[in-house]
């Protein structure tokens, strides 16, 4: 087997200077949006910043100092209830996390009773690895890091959305194109961040493990799965917890102030919408951010242990070995490149062009994406290798391997796109959700659960084709790489997601300050298309997870020393049947917690109307303080129970009926959890959007159901309302539970192997 042409030092310089970039990069976006001004300073009443001219003209002479401190006024109380809220959540799963972590060692170090003696490898016979009490210690710390690094990755992407949401108000007032490079080069400060965060954090830890673990890869890059459980650990409880909080406000909010009330969304009059506003944030930034750098993780250690028992791994071909990372340190590189078409290289000036240029990013990225995953697979792995393929080293060239992530890239871009037709109110099918509001609610309904089952069809052909290429040319090493390919332009895909809650955001502050209705018509496009692209960032969450699922599975079932998983056993069979309702209970579990929540906040709003006089006619202020502390409450209570489902099930499982059981749930939960997850995302939006359609009343199909307040409108209220929890907490974190399930096996499964199956061992 020839050597890669880049040498083991280049991959050492590469993988850090490419994170470093990211962040750099990161740094000056954030540096550009920092320069609208949201506190009023006096020395600038002449308007030097060009703000008080524009203010004049479009709000019709109202005062401009007064304005930006209504709108810093309401970025302060939506900053302080998101963080509110991440502390507490926390603070709360930052003990569950010391727990699971005390759990990992326990159960790893017991494998050889807490021996510091060398064992025999799994895999080489003939060779002696580091102690399980070594790999016990090493996977608790990877945990700790993963969980960390996915908590700073939320926790910044919730500060920069707060921070940037009043400044894309402000610029509203310049124009369309303002607005929008703000919002976007915000979101694009979290994709880059967590990126290169994730990449940096995890180049290092190979490093100082490499130190001790010397010759062993074996067990270096067995401890390594530990990254990618902390990580997914910690966004399951952001996802469902973030998910819970941002809907009931949401559900409280429309109920009672659209259906009821007839007042506009994020009517400052509305006792609900500061905590809609603040759910935006901790479940559609904080959540999806800790989301989609678990599946980075997940999808980085299941392509790292495969490789570690292939030639990469057996030959210590430290560059092929990193050949994941330098995929992503490519695809940071080529985002940055792909951001500047929508910064610099292009100018948005009118509404039409926004949903356009969001495309555009998704289509660029992965043109040159493909480019560099030519250029780094030439590079970076020789020409011939061997991966394992269960039990035996199947002979790969790298061009094979460079197809393997091709179509996992292009898969992600065609699951993109087909979700956008699905959820657009561009394209007939939400169109037709929204012509069904003219008959009632139950149309709606019907419609767009109907829109949702078929929105999975081309999706899960896409998988499919990406899995049976990807393995046919690597084994489930290609269908790893295939997952890191869909998410290798994954800072390009935060960015274009975190600017939907940062527009949706944008808008409300808009309407509690009392800016224009043509100010307000540019929020709505901006959040318009934002609804949109965060359903696009859903499906490629979804098509990822399923990916990276299966390559953990395999792993799994490498690890754990299963030669073959024989459906018809019935061991295996009753996994996959209980694996496969996993995801109907985890849904009724979340929906169940999103309607208790919603509840008591329907009823504190109600409340707040009837008992406060003055509230409708806007002489007295509501009381925006108990209605976050109902959704901060709620979400912490509610999502301990979906959670510890997920936590918990691969380990009873493991324990007591053994690994291929085991094998069947994890197998059962990735076939049903990704039909329902994508159904589920689908459908929320595509009613979310109906909604939007109808109040834009762009068109004149559009305005026959309108205006505002009437009854299709109604109709699609009830609509939006039902697909809140689907699209928001529910859909998005069915993904996580089974990329959770598996890694979660994937780690604790030298332990099911060697204790697990009681229940059998004492029937035998």
């Amino acid at each position: 087997m020839t050597e890669a042409i880049l040498p083991d030092l280049g991959t050492q310089v590469l993988i850090p200077v490419c994170a470093l970039v990211g962040i750099l990069f990161a740094l000056f976006q954030y540096a550009v949006v920092s320069k609208v001004k949201v506190s009023v300073d006096k020395s600038d009443s002449a308007g030097k910043n060009g703000a008080s001219e524009y203010l004049i003209e479009e709000e019709e002479g109202l005062n401009d100092h007064s304005v930006v401190a209504k709108c810093a006024e309401i970025q302060s109380a939506i900053s302080e209830g998101a963080e509110s809220f991440l502390f507490t959540e926390y603070r709360y799963v930052g003990v569950f996390m010391a727990a699971f972590a005390v759990l990992i060692f326990l159960f790893l170090g017991s494998v050889e009773g807490f021996s510091t003696s060398h064992q025999t490898c799994t895999y080489d016979k003939t060779k002696m690895c580091k102690p399980a009490l070594a790999t016990a210690v090493a996977s608790t710390i990877s945990f700790l890091l993963g969980a960390f690094t996915s908590v700073f990755s939320g926790y910044f992407g919730m500060k920069i959305a707060t921070f940037a949401n009043a400044r894309t108000t402000l610029e509203a007032r310049k124009g369309v194109g303002k607005a929008f490079i703000v919002a976007f080069r915000s979101g694009a400060v979290m994709g880059f961040l967590l990126a290169a965060n994730g990449l940096l954090v995890l180049w290092v830890t190979i490093n100082v493990f490499k130190l001790y673990y010397g010759d062993d890869w074996e067990g270096l890059f067995e401890a390594i799965t530990g990254y990618g459980l902390g990580g997914s650990s910690m966004a399951l409880f952001g996802r469902v917890g973030g998910g819970i909080y941002t809907k009931a406000a949401d559900v409280g909010a429309d109920l009672v102030g659209k259906v009821e009330r007839n007042i506009p969304e994020d009517d400052p009059r509305n006792p609900a919408v500061i905590a809609d506003n603040v759910g935006d944030n901790v479940g559609d930034i904080a959540g999806m951010g800790s989301d989609l750098f678990g599946s980075y993780a997940e999808s980085s250690c299941a392509a790292l242990v495969v490789a570690s028992i292939s030639s990469f791994g057996v030959n210590h071909d430290f560059t092929a070995m990193l050949y994941p990372l330098l995929i992503s340190s490519v695809g940071i590189l080529v985002c940055l490149l792909t951001t500047l078409f929508a910064t610099d290289f292009f100018e948005i000036k009118v509404v039409a062009q926004i949903e356009p240029a969001l495309k555009r990013q998704l289509v660029i990225s992965t043109v040159l994406m493909t480019i560099g995953i030519a250029l780094i697979s030439w590079l970076a792995l020789p020409p011939s290798f061997t991966i394992f393929n269960f039990g035996t080293q199947k002979v790969v060239k790298n061009w094979q391997l460079f197809l393997c992530v091709g179509v996992g890239l292009w898969a992600g871009l065609i699951i993109g796109f087909v979700t956008e037709y699905y959820t657009s109110n561009a394209y007939s099918p939400v169109q037709d959700v929204a012509d069904s509001c003219r008959t009632g609610a139950a149309t709606n309904v019907i419609f767009g659960l109907a829109l949702g089952y078929k929105s999975v069809i081309i999706p899960i052909f896409s998988i499919a084709i990406a899995i049976f290429v990807s393995f046919s040319f690597a084994a489930m090493y290609g269908i790893a790489v295939a997952a890191l390919g869909m998410l290798s332009t994954i800072a390009t895909g935060l960015a274009i997601d975190a600017y939907g809650p940062i527009s949706d955001n944008a808008g409300g502050i808009a309407e509690m300050a009392g800016m224009s209705h043509r100010i307000r018509e540019r929020t709505d496009a901006l959040d318009a298309a934002g609804n949109t692209t965060a359903a696009i960032g859903k499906g490629f969450a979804i098509g990822s997870a399923a990916l990276v699922s299966l390559a953990l599975f395999g792993a799994f079932v490498s690890r754990a020393t299963i030669t073959t998983v024989d459906v018809l056993t019935p061991k295996v069979f009753i996994g996959l049947i209980v694996g496969a309702m996993l995801p109907y209970w985890f849904s009724a579990m979340t929906m169940k917690s999103v309607g208790s929540a919603a509840l008591k906040m329907v009823e504190e709003v109600r409340r707040q109307f009837n008992d406060i006089p003055g509230i409708m006619e806007g002489t007295a202020k509501p009381d925006y303080a108990t209605c976050v502390k109902i959704s901060t409450d709620a979400s912490i209570k509610e999502m301990i129970p979906p959670g510890a489902l997920v936590m918990l099930t691969p380990l009873i499982v493991g324990i007591f009926f053994g690994v291929e059981t085991l094998s069947g749930v994890l197998a059962g939960s990735l076939v049903s959890g990704v039909q329902v997850a994508i159904s589920a995302s689908n459908t929320g939006g595509a009613w979310d959007n109906a909604k939007k359609y109808i109040e834009a009343g762009a068109t004149d199909h559009a305005r026959t159901l309108g205006p505002k307040g009437s009854d299709p409108h109604k109709a699609a209220v009830i609509g939006d309302t039902i697909g809140d929890p689907l699209k928001d907490t529910s859909g998005p974190s069915l993904n996580i539970l089974i990329k959770l399930m598996a890694v979660e096996s994937l780690v604790f499964a030298p332990f099911f192997a060697t204790h697990g199956g009681l229940l059998f061992k004492i029937f035998k």
